[in-house]
């Protein structure tokens, strides 16, 4: 039976560290501030933020919520976030997405500060990763490092096989698996003979958006299972790109959904709130 790699465990104790650090700074007079900018009313992102709100009050961050209309024309949205880029109180500042359809996200998220770019999508930051210099980092493939990292699964001179090549999750997985010295190869939808590359796979990481496509098919005797979808199956049940039941007799370790990646990823956005101190400072 494989190993379970529980996130909400893992993701419970960074936000504790988290927590530990923002109290040393409050005594030093530092606050930090997070600015979350909500355009619209769609249900799942309310809900993120919610979620994004009890975080930070857990971990003593201040949290500023920018509620705006469904009909918020681009500049006036360009606006809010260049008054945050140039209020000192404010630390982190992220952008809800995704946005209505009528606003061109890639200009708002290029036109937030690199130095608060919390949720780590700005070119420059992205740019940094790839480059190994300090700046922050996309918090779900940041997430799944320390899931690695505290669950003691090397990494170092093992194959990686990553399904997904996303700016948000698989083409920065795939730079901070390359730091941790591993083999690595990105899949996706064009990829030939697809169970033939993933079961090559000590680590699979799947992020495609497909309920319960991976089966044990798809992994290695023995490999690490990373699931970072967030589907629903013909039921309406939350579950992930991986077909749990199936993988999971095949797999060494694997992560569940819900309770895997999904927690790792909002107390990442915590790590890198406090972390924002930092690179403003320096």
């Amino acid at each position: 039976m494989a190993e379970l790699i529980n996130g909400k465990e893992i993701a419970g104790q960074i936000r504790d560290e988290v927590k530990g650090t923002v109290a040393a700074l409050s005594v030093r007079g530092i606050r930090v501030t997070l600015a979350v900018v909500l355009v619209g009313e769609d249900p799942a992102s309310q809900v993120y933020v919610r979620n994004k709100e009890k975080a930070c009050e857990y971990c003593g961050i201040v949290s500023r919520r920018i509620t705006l209309p469904e009909q918020t024309p681009q500049e006036e949205l360009l606006k809010v976030v260049k008054d945050l880029n140039e209020d000192p109180s404010v630390n982190g500042i992220l952008v809800q997405l995704p946005l209505p359809r009528h606003l061109d996200a890639d200009e708002v998220i290029r036109a937030i500060s690199p130095l608060k770019d919390v949720d780590g999508f700005h070119p420059q930051s992205v740019g940094a990763l790839s480059i190994g210099l300090p700046g922050f980092t996309s918090c779900t493939p940041a997430g799944i490092i320390e899931l690695l990292h505290r669950s003691g699964i090397k990494t170092d001179g093992r194959e990686c096989v990553i399904v997904g090549r996303s700016n948000i999750v698989g083409k920065p997985m795939g730079m901070l698996m390359l730091r941790e010295n591993a083999t690595v190869t990105i899949a996706h939808s064009h990829t030939k003979n697809l169970q033939e590359v993933t079961r090559r796979a000590d680590i699979l990481i799947t992020a495609i958006g497909k309920p319960k496509f991976f089966t044990r098919d798809y992994v290695k005797e023995g490999a690490c299972v990373i699931d970072c979808g967030m589907d629903r199956d013909e039921n309406g049940k939350l579950c992930g790109d991986v077909d749990f039941a199936d993988a999971e007799p095949v797999a060494g370790a694997i992560t569940p959904v819900p309770g895997g990646v999904g927690p790792m990823t909002v107390a990442m956005l915590m790590k890198n709130c406090v972390d924002s101190i930092v690179l403003q400072r320096s």
